[in-house]
């Protein structure tokens, strides 16, 4: 559904000191250097796959999303989307995509939402019929009963943010590509959007391509990963091997009854953090069942929970394992 080959978005950004004197120069001679924004990147999608597109902030991920999207041409490289070249804009190409930012809004401020939906009907040219099918159908998905009617500005934001997915969903596009959809909403409301984007996925088929700094996003939709750092790709494949390649011991959390003595606790493993209530072990993955044995038998265990790393932890050691590649192999070349 997604094909990206050697894609490459760079761009021009003009540099100048501060100061009324540096300004009049850059009028006659401008100082631009060159952003490699995306840098390379290849991967594939298949139909119906949710994938999680992740990196740090300046990684390229919106860019290629963007590129992905047509709203930005690529300086070179290949992409297609279900055999579209996304730059030429093709109407039967903008009807099968989607893009949501949770940073825009589509939603007319003093309009109810009904309203924008009545718009992208229009727009997008769908039968009445489907229309009332769709907006029936996301209704109940997304427990919109109520909200329909009310001008945006009297909206909360996740009421918003339901509103502006029902809103790009109207067309049943074949591929979503949501750009940190759950941003700035409250925990109940993260979960109730990543609940919505999965049963959207398995029951319409879609194609989805997830950018999210919410590590509980991607754990949740996203079987697997595509991890990209300064334009370049860090890594593309499942994240149970994401993890187990970057941090294979486990964590085991220990709730005790009572306080016990720091040196207890490094018989079991290396001490991640210790108060008088829990205590968090790292453990290497084949000594655990020896740990949780020696745990029950020895300390005051009111409940005990074997966990992987956390995700923030094991994309950080990408990071800086991906860098430190690139930074060698550019000591190498020179």
């Amino acid at each position: 559904m997604i094909t990206v080959r050697d894609l490459r978005k760079y761009y021009k950004v003009h540099e100048r000191p501060p100061g009324l004197a540096a300004a009049a120069r850059s009028l006659f001679r401008r100082k631009t250097t060159t952003v490699k924004a995306v840098d390379g990147v290849t991967f594939e999608v298949a139909a119906g796959e949710r994938v999680g597109f992740l990196g740090p902030n300046g990684a390229g991920k919106t860019t290629t999303l963007k590129v992905l999207a047509g709203l930005l041409h690529p300086s070179g490289g290949e992409a297609l989307v279900d055999s579209h070249v996304p730059r030429s804009r093709e109407e039967a190409f903008l009807k099968k995509i989607m893009l949501v930012a949770g940073q825009k809004q589509q939603l007319l401020w003093d309009l109810p939402p009904s309203e924008t939906f009545e718009l992208n009907r229009a727009l997008y040219d769908v039968p009445r019929p489907r229309f009332r099918e769709t907006v029936a159908e996301l209704t109940e998905l997304l427990d919109l009963d109520g909200l329909l009617q009310k001008p945006a500005r009297q909206l909360s934001l996740g009421e918003r943010m339901k509103c502006e997915l029902a809103a790009s969903l109207i067309h049943r596009p074949k591929v979503l590509f949501l750009d940190e959809p759950t941003i700035g909403l409250d925990v109940t409301m993260q979960a109730a959007i990543r609940g919505f984007i999965k049963r959207y996925n398995e029951r319409c088929g879609a194609t989805i391509l997830l950018t999210s700094h919410y590590m509980d996003d991607v754990a949740a939709l996203c079987p697997r990963v595509i991890v990209i750092d300064r334009g370049n790709l860090s890594y593309d494949g499942t994240l149970d091997e994401l993890v187990r390649r970057i941090r294979p011991e486990k964590r085991l959390v220990l709730h005790l009854e009572r306080a016990v003595a720091r040196v207890d606790l490094d018989r079991l493993g290396r001490v991640v953090s210790h108060s008088d209530a829990e205590a968090v072990l790292q453990v290497d993955q084949g000594a655990v069942s020896a740990a949780v044995t020696l745990a029950l038998a020895t300390l005051p265990v009111k409940d005990l929970t074997v966990e992987n790393a956390p995700l923030e932890e094991v994309m950080s050691e990408l990071f800086s394992r991906s860098r430190a590649a690139r930074e060698a192999a550019s000591d190498e070349g020179e």
